[in-house]
């Protein structure tokens, strides 16, 4: 990244914006959110449609291959394997190459792999594949959070992510009944299952090639910006770097190595070792005990994310306004761990145990805006990237750990409990270390546009 001397910023060295500036900065806003958010939304959707599929697929695909539980969540859980050797680097390669063109590389990779998993006929090839699917999609998660740092402010970022992260609790809800549907296809002499992986990764190879046309790195690059909204986000965010370093300049090692960072890894994956463990079981849990037809089944998981997406848009909104993020994080994977333990104490009452598995996921979405904000606001640049790489890599080991557990333990107990009890305390151990941070704990309320001294920058190129 360079910079480049440019003329005098119309917001520099003022400490009182007029009003034709402050409806500059709104529009800004509003135009960058309008522009970015709805197609990150969209690649969102279709990563965790690709990236959970095999969660529904479980209905059907065991007993035509012959895999046990066992089995199937070792291979639901290996994607996070391939997932964790690439993540770092595919965060620093968004930050000083190229975030769009590492975007679309990513999603046309995965969707290829997405589609051969409709051909695999052993329990080796289900590894290998679900493997090189998560090293396809390594990467992708980190680079659009850092993605979202060259066009969203501090004070925007947990409302920002939360409309980003939002496609990952409707994944399910738009996912779980369409892979029910799917699930029921007999085509071509291919069961359902294959056809849910073949018609849920096309649309990634896709979009794909749409985001190399679609997206643009960085605002000094963005054509579809007028000149004076372009020069105030450029100005902003270059302010904030500065701020940053004027106070501490980490390196990406010193990232790593920072006590809050590592904090922040471990509560990740252990809220992720919860999450994942309940939403590649989930499906089954509810099959076995409702006797519910798959379409039934899928709809009724979906409802737990449904209350997720509400409860994350919310949780984002507040924490930006408070300028809190520690509490807004801890709190919910805490209740997450308490409607889970409610869950396994209703067992004998399934509308029961349904309810609380719903709450359980409302409250777990909830913690994703601020814990993702937090980084940024001490961190920027390759150091920002590498943490939340390693925090994103790190933590979805959890998503290897929880459904492999899980999977063992049912195949030795025949019973879902002692596995879900597991679960209950990795949310636990996710808010204690949420609570240790003391970064982020409470953020200064950021002044508002009206009384913020402005300085004049060079805009940052990609």
């Amino acid at each position: 990244m360079s910079e480049e001397t440019t003329p005098r910023s119309r917001f520099e060295t003022r400490t009182q914006s007029t009003p034709a500036e402050e409806e500059i900065a709104r529009s800004a806003r509003r135009r960058i959110a309008l522009r970015v958010l709805p197609f990150l939304f969209i690649l969102y959707v279709v990563a965790f449609l690709d990236r959970m599929n095999v969660g529904a697929a479980a209905l059907q695909m065991p007993g035509d291959l012959g895999f046990n539980e066992r089995a199937v969540g070792l291979g639901a859980g290996i994607f996070f394997l391939g997932y964790f050797l690439l993540e770092i680097p595919g965060a620093l390669i968004a930050e000083r190459w190229s975030a769009r063109l590492w975007i679309a590389r990513i999603m046309v990779t995965w969707g290829i792999l997405t589609v051969l998993m409709a051909f695999i006929h052993t329990a080796h090839q289900f590894f290998i594949v679900r493997f090189l699917v998560g090293a396809a999609e390594a990467g992708f998660f980190p680079a659009v959070v850092v993605y979202l740092t060259h066009w969203f402010r501090a004070r925007d970022r947990a409302k920002a992510v939360a409309g980003f992260y939002a496609a990952m609790p409707l994944s399910y809800v738009v996912g779980s009944p369409l892979a029910g549907l799917l699930l029921g296809l007999s085509w071509l002499g291919l069961r359902g299952w294959r056809w849910l992986f073949i018609l849920e990764g096309v649309p990634a190879i896709l979009l794909g090639l749409v985001t190399l046309f679609y997206l643009t790195d960085w605002p000094s690059q963005a054509k579809w910006l007028p000149d004076e909204e372009r020069d105030w986000i450029t100005t902003h965010l270059e302010q904030e770097k500065r701020a940053k370093q004027a106070v501490h300049s980490y390196s990406v090692w010193q990232a790593f190595r920072h006590r809050d960072i590592i904090l922040l890894t471990f509560c990740y994956f252990f809220s992720l070792t919860g999450n994942y463990g309940i939403a590649f079981w989930l499906p089954t849990i509810v099959k076995r005990a409702s006797s519910q037809s798959d379409l039934r089944v899928t709809l009724l998981t979906a409802l737990p994310y449904l209350a997720g997406f509400v409860t994350q848009q919310f949780n984002g909104w507040h924490s930006d306004r408070s300028g809190e993020r520690r509490w807004h994080a801890a709190i919910p994977v805490l209740l997450s761990g308490l409607f889970l333990f409610l869950a396994i104490a209703s067992g004998s009452s399934v509308a029961w145990s349904i309810f609380f598995f719903i709450l359980a996921g409302g409250a777990y979405y909830a913690f994703h805006p601020a814990f993702w904000a937090m980084p940024t606001e001490f961190l920027s640049e390759s150091a920002a990237a590498g943490a939340i790489g390693m925090i994103n890599s790190v933590g979805n080991l959890g998503g290897f750990v929880g459904p492999f557990i899980v999977g063992t333990l049912v195949a030795r107990t025949k019973s879902f409990d002692l596995g879900l009890w597991y679960l209950v305390a990795s949310f636990v151990l996710s808010g204690i270390f949420m609570l240790a941070v003391k970064s982020g704990w409470k953020r200064p309320k950021p002044a508002d546009v009206r009384s913020s001294p402005q300085v004049s920058v060079s805009p940052a190129q990609g």
